[in-house]
């Protein structure tokens, strides 16, 4: 009998587990089970008056290289780009105008001194207090600690205010006083361990060749396709068979039968049972847990511990002419200090080539997160005027916008708390009892493109395995 396996959600976790499967087991029916109707979840790239829009990320890391491996393999090699290579750095809002961040400044620490000191995003004595962190003694006996209390204990807190907050808070929408730096960035803790000093550490791998120039994201490895990221959730949905996917179908019900076997009650305007072999979850961890509350109740207390972030995402297009600042950069980021009504604004139109005219200039304003989820609750109207607000006192833009649009996105963006990681430990342990079954998706174990793609993967992979060794078995006994 002809093995099924359900994926329930279709975005690019599920749709990249999908795919796996189809490659590596084509005897394998699969069922994709969306409840949308549409494929991609939040990714979707819209196109109006000129300008290509993203409703949600408009790029990826190359590293990990899960994404632009994804995309070599489904033929999408030449439609691959780059971030534009003049002005990949980004500034940040200090007392009211822009500064660029500091030569040599990632997300994770300076690697350069003297930028530092030159900068005058920070006071003299917070230069000081940054630059003591050489000499400050290991710390971090507790086995995990937030971001705010790591870098206030290792920089002080003016250098975390400043910098490292609001670009931390540009990729998880979080508050860093409950953001744990194990589950997030814990390549900090492993550089105090090692060698003591984040200064120590970033000085040492500066002698390495360096992969990238510029400051604040790492904009050398990122890119995107040429014609969106839709063009991603095309490809996925054009090599998996017609009736694998099941668009406007959601699931009402999952539960365990007798012979160890996967029920599963599809709901919409034709409701239906479907039974299958093996089961991947790709859903936010709160539907994960309404899923399974009949079959692991423990499993499912634990997936809807974890928390998310809601955000918004304005997309602004104006006439070049319109800008009277300098564009001398890919964006900028707001620290909460500054108590301004934006996380971040990227300048998207600079950023990849493509996403608006020559004499045109796409932003994105990222509003929300956890830190300013009340903001949420304006009207979209309002959303969009309070973003144009914000972006034309910053970059002195006269006028309207000649485009305006908005998306929210509710509870898209989990937030990896302090004891994240032992959570993410119970959870998997509990999902491994159960047969043929994996979790998948960015609540676990990291966010962004690459980490979902590679997440679907490694689901798919676990449950091939898993049919494989029973199948043998089967066979074993039979003969």
């Amino acid at each position: 009998m002809r093995r099924t396996v359900a994926i329930i959600g279709g975005g690019i976790t599920g749709l990249a587990a999908a795919s796996w499967l189809q490659s590596r087991m084509p005897a394998v029916r699969i069922q994709l089970l969306e409840s949308r109707d549409r494929l991609g979840g939040v990714l979707q790239t819209t196109r109006t008056g000129g300008f290509l829009i993203e409703a949600a990320a408009d790029g990826f890391l190359v590293n990990p290289p899960s994404a632009v491996e994804l995309c070599r393999r489904l033929g999408l090699e030449d439609s691959l780009i780059a971030t534009n290579e003049k002005g990949r750095r980004a500034l940040v809002v200090c007392r009211g105008r822009l500064q660029p961040i500091p030569d040599g400044f990632t997300i994770m620490a300076p690697s350069r001194l003297t930028p530092l000191l030159r900068t005058p995003i920070l006071s003299t004595a917070g230069k000081l207090r940054a630059g003591l962190e050489a000499v400050i003694p290991r710390g971090g006996d507790a086995e995990d600690e937030s971001l705010a209390r790591f870098v206030e204990r290792r920089f002080g807190r003016e250098l975390l205010d400043r910098l490292i907050q609001p670009l931390i808070s540009g990729i998880y929408t979080g508050d860093l006083e409950r953001l744990s730096v194990e589950a997030t960035m814990p390549r900090l803790r492993r550089m105090e361990q090692q060698h003591g000093s984040l200064l120590r550490a970033m000085l040492a791998q500066r002698r390495k060749p360096a992969a990238d120039a510029g400051s604040g994201a790492r904009y050398g490895q990122f890119a995107t396709l040429r014609d969106g990221m839709s063009t991603l959730v095309d490809a996925l949905a054009r090599r998996l068979p017609q009736d694998a996917i099941q668009l406007s179908s959601p699931v009402s019900q999952v539960m365990l039968t007798g012979d160890g076997r996967w029920r599963i009650q599809v709901g919409g305007s034709q409701a239906r049972r479907l039974d299958v072999d093996g089961l991947v979850v790709a859903t936010p961890s709160y539907r994960a847990a309404e899923l399974l509350g009949n079959v692991d109740p423990p499993l499912a207390a634990e997936l809807a511990k974890i928390e998310y972030a809601s955000c918004a995402i304005a997309s602004l297009g104006y006439r070049r002419t319109q800008v009277g600042a300098p564009l001398d950069g890919f964006g900028f980021v707001a620290p909460l200090i500054e108590k301004r009504n934006i996380l971040s604004c990227s300048y998207a139109s600079l950023k990849y080539e493509g996403r608006a005219a020559d004499d045109a200039l796409l932003l994105r304003v990222f509003i929300g997160g956890a830190c300013q989820s009340d903001l949420l609750q304006l009207s979209t109207p309002e959303l969009l005027a309070l973003a144009h607000r914000e972006v034309a006192e910053l970059l002195t833009i006269r006028g309207e916008p000649i485009l305006e649009h908005l998306v929210r996105h509710h509870r898209v963006m989990p937030q990896y708390h302090v004891g994240h990681c032992h959570r993410v430990e119970r959870i998997e342990r509990r999902a491994l009892q159960l047969p043929r079954f994996a979790l998948a998706g960015n609540a676990l174990r990291g966010v962004g493109a690459p980490a979902c793609i590679q997440s679907g993967e490694k689901a798919a992979e676990y449950i091939a395995a898993r049919l494989d060794a029973e199948q043998e078995l089967s066979h074993t006994f039979c003969a």
